[in-house]
C-alpha cells in the first residue's frame, strides 16, 4: 500500500465512523492498532479529522488584532540605547567601586 493509499484508507475509515455514530469520531471509538495507524498516516487527531474533511482547519491566528506587533525602527533604536546606557552605568559603578577599594588599601 502506498502512502497515498494509506491516507485515503484512514480518511475513509474516519468518514464511515462518523456516519455510523452520527457525530465526530473520537480516538476512543477505535481500537489501539487502528487509532495508531490513523494517526501515523494523518497526524495528530485534530489534523486527521481535518484531512478527512470532517472538521474545519483551525485558524492559526483567528483574531488579527491580537497579533504581536513589531515596534517602529525608532522605538527599537531607543530600546537598544537604553540597554547600552544601563550596561555602561553598571560597568561604571563597578569600576568606581573597585577604584575606591584600591584607594582604601
Amino acid at each position: 500500500m502506498t502512502q497515498e493509499e494509506k491516507k485515503l484508507w484512514a480518511q475513509e475509515l474516519l468518514r464511515e465512523k462518523q456516519e455510523e455514530l452520527g457525530r465526530l469520531p473520537k480516538k476512543e471509538d477505535f481500537d489501539d492498532a487502528t487509532r495508531s495507524r490513523i494517526k501515523s498516516f494523518l497526524g495528530p487527531w485534530p489534523r486527521a479529522l481535518e484531512a478527512a474533511g470532517l472538521k474545519e482547519p483551525k485558524l492559526k491566528n483567528p483574531n488579527p488584532k491580537k497579533k504581536k506587533r513589531c515596534g517602529s525602527e525608532k522605538n527599537v533604536l531607543i530600546t537598544a540605547m537604553h540597554k547600552l546606557e544601563k550596561q555602561r552605568a553598571k560597568k561604571e559603578k563597578t569600576t568606581n567601586h573597585n577604584s575606591l577599594r584600591r584607594q582604601q588599601k
